[in-house]
């Protein structure tokens, strides 16, 4: 495992991704403070040896990095800002790491604000749920400049296994958009595939598993599929966070000036999952939507 003993790493959100992944950054030496707005998973880690903090400027203060994996870009901002927010406990020469999936004009502008303290902002959304975060083995999509990386990539080695240096900031956030609207409409094509097989009168599980060796085959088909089968809907990925990486990822689209078609066809079996109730469920939840169709 990569060396990072005594490397004093902040984080700020434990939640289904955050709390594993502060583990592992602990079980491989780090001096790791966290905190969260829910007092449990403090307290649970801090029973592990870590260190805890009242607020996210007190995380900054103790901390050389300071990593950030809460919900969604309002989140980010609100643990950025304020005076117990980051910034005002940042100093020139730390680091923030935001790993969740955040807009990527509001990321550019976080860095530039972190700049100007002398300090260094990365974008590295991940991919792989909370078994990649368990385990160890998320995909991590980094933006960044070249004189952080080094300073970053132990920490990414001892989370993920397939990190890829994408760009400058902004440009993670910009591969964890496209990953968000391709995962999307995949996880809709399997839940139709799947219901068009049961209202045909076939075994679903068993067309799965026939697909699962041909050109339809995919993590989504493999994992959520099975998911879908079983109707193990506990959420491992809450459909209300995709619903929320779609609505992003039309945003940027926007921004750029062009029209997807297809991912605004996609959002409107996620909205249905919010209008429904089913926000919480997990992502495979999908295929409920598709069924009331």
């Amino acid at each position: 495992m990569t060396d990072i003993k005594n490397t004093k790493i902040g984080f700020i959100g434990l939640g289904l991704m955050g709390k594993p992944m502060a583990r592992n950054l602990h079980e491989a030496g780090a001096e790791v403070t966290v905190t969260s707005r829910s007092p449990g998973p403090a307290e649970e880690l801090a029973a592990l040896g870590m260190n805890t903090a009242a607020t996210p400027r007190d995380v900054a203060s103790a901390s050389d990095i300071t990593m950030i994996m809460v919900t969604d870009t309002p989140s980010v901002d609100k643990v950025l800002h304020g005076d117990d927010g980051v910034f005002a406990g940042l100093s020139a020469g730390k680091t923030i790491i935001d790993m969740g999936t955040t807009k990527v004009r509001e990321t550019r502008a976080w860095a530039e604000e972190a700049a100007a303290l002398g300090a260094h902002y990365v974008d590295a959304p991940v991919s792989g749920g909370t078994g990649g975060a368990q385990d160890g083995n998320l995909t991590i999509m980094v933006g960044a400049g070249d004189d952080v990386l080094p300073r970053v990539m132990p920490v990414f080695d001892v989370l993920g296994q397939n990190i890829t240096h994408i760009g400058d900031v902004g440009a993670g956030q910009v591969t964890k958009t496209a990953n968000q609207a391709i995962v999307g409409m995949t996880l809709a094509a399997v839940a139709e595939g799947l219901t068009l097989a049961d209202k045909a009168g076939v075994d679903p599980a068993k067309v799965r598993q026939a697909l699962l060796g041909g050109f339809a085959e995919s993590r989504v088909l493999d994992l959520h599929g099975g998911r879908m089968v079983d109707r193990a809907f506990e959420p491992h990925g809450r459909a209300s966070v995709h619903h929320k990486d779609i609505l992003q990822a039309l945003e940027l689209a926007e921004q750029v000036g062009i029209d997807l078609v297809s991912l605004k066809t996609n959002l409107e079996l996620w909205q249905k999952m919010m209008d429904r109730g089913w926000a919480n469920l997990d992502q495979a939840g999908i295929i409920r939507a598709v069924e009331e169709e």
